[in-house]
């Protein structure tokens, strides 16, 4: 009996404090603005917490050292009886043991900062957590000083919400959503964004950071895929994307080349990626001629990548992803820390390309001295539930008309929230330009 009770009675202790801490934390949850049921569920907690403590990069990696200690404890529960084995994992424990530990003082220290306390508190959150954090949670007498950013769940803004018609000779775009899951807690990044884009148009991305810019244009080449459905002529980019990998080019922000190659070897390597292995050599060969002349490549085709200047390195970079010479071709900022005269040089090439019958999207933050040269821009803004939604697409023109501004950069102030430098009208446009679009579809 006496072995039973020793048994249990630790169990029953530990089974206690977590309800009792749960309690604490509970009450720490609603004073800071976080839904208190999550004080019960273990990890998730964790990083509640930190939010709490505005400690949430140190709750991250708080979370991950945890599992991470989580499966070596497996680990050295299933090899116990090889040596060598469990003192391996008994290094790693030690050292994750460490590491939560100072996280842990990392972010209790943050809870007390934000309750206004004394520094010294740490030392009863050390010794008698469970009666520290009861005390922080049930005393009206600790305060904290600032609540947790919760982003609303539900949209306050009217879109269109209705899928629009395909069309043969170009892009259709109808997403009703795009989700992620980003340490439990479910994140929208698009929704209800609807456009058709015909071929031969130049069209510039624009939007704030944080509206989703990026995710759109992973969403439309299916790199990321999305509650969407997405068709190039006939062709759905989700269902038959295997299809789709040599009929569209994305060209990063971040030059993807090899210094110690010549341009010709590095436009080879490419073509060997990009093109049908069924290409005959002669063919193959004659593409990677004619794309070194489009981009005004070939007096430096020997040359090794390294020796070319900034404009003709970019070149280079948009040259490989044009070899498989794509229906649909988007860039972003491709002008990125180029001059003026270079990056309209890029441009005019980027339109060139597009009147060859392409679609070309583009993003640049430097829109306004290159603006002339495109067909439709598409505004996209961030709502209050800080999701990606879609203000504008049309003619460059019409647009000006639309947000009642003579510039680009005019346009993105309007849209861009407050605490920005913006006027935080973005929702307003969503819902005007939803308004406008029920009258052409409905």
């Amino acid at each position: 009996m006496n072995d039973i009770i020793l048994n249990v009675t630790p169990s029953v202790f530990g089974v206690i404090a977590y309800i009792l801490i749960s309690i604490g934390y509970w009450n720490i949850f609603k004073k800071c603005g976080v839904k208190p049921y999550l004080s019960f569920i273990p990890i998730v907690r964790e990083y509640n917490i930190s939010l709490c403590a505005d400690k949430e990069e140190d709750g991250k990696n708080y979370i991950i050292l945890a599992m991470i200690y989580y499966v070596l404890e497996v680990l050295y529960t299933v090899f116990k009886d090889n040596v060598k084995i469990v003192l391996f994992l008994f290094i790693f424990l030690i050292s994750a043991a460490i590491a939560l530990f100072i996280y842990h003082l990392r972010i209790n220290l943050g809870l007390i900062k934000v309750f206004g306390r004394s520094k010294k508190w740490i030392w009863a959150f050390i010794f008698c957590e469970t009666i520290t954090v009861l005390i922080f949670g049930l005393s009206k007498n600790f305060v904290p000083t600032k609540k947790v950013d919760i982003v609303p769940d539900k949209y306050g803004v009217k879109g269109l919400d209705q899928d629009i018609n395909s069309i043969d000779d170009g892009l259709t775009v109808n997403i009703s959503e795009k989700t992620s899951y980003f340490y439990f807690k479910k994140k929208t990044l698009l929704k209800d964004i609807h456009m058709n884009i015909k071929k031969g148009h130049m069209v510039l991305l624009l939007g704030g950071s944080g509206a989703g810019k990026t995710t759109f244009l992973n969403a439309i080449t299916g790199y990321e895929k999305a509650k969407a459905n997405i068709t190039l002529g006939d062709i759905d980019v989700y269902k038959d994307y295997g299809k789709m990998i040599y009929d569209v080019g994305f060209v990063p922000q971040q030059d993807l080349v090899r210094g110690n190659d010549t341009v010709t070897l590095t436009l080879a390597d490419a073509a060997a990626l990009r093109l049908p292995s069924n290409i005959p050599l002669k063919e193959r060969s004659e593409r990677i001629d004619k794309v070194l002349d489009q981009f005004g490549l070939t007096v430096v085709k020997h040359n090794l990548v390294d020796k070319l200047s900034g404009g003709q390195k970019k070149r280079v970079s948009i040259a490989m992803e044009f070899i498989s010479d794509p229906t649909l071709f988007i860039l972003d900022e491709p002008d990125s820390g180029l001059d003026g005269v270079v990056a309209r040089s890029l441009f005019q090439k980027l339109r060139a390309i597009a009147d060859e019958g392409k679609i070309v999207i583009v993003i640049t933050h430097t829109p306004d001295r290159v603006v002339d040269l495109f067909d439709d821009v598409i505004v996209l803004i961030k709502d209050k539930t800080r999701t990606g939604r879609l203000a504008f697409y049309g003619p460059v023109k019409e647009s000006y008309e639309f947000f009642d501004e003579n510039t680009m950069e005019g346009i993105l102030r309007k849209i861009n929230p407050k605490d920005v430098g913006g006027d935080g009208r973005g929702e307003e446009f969503v819902e005007k330009y939803a308004e406008l679009m029920k009258g052409k579809v409905g």
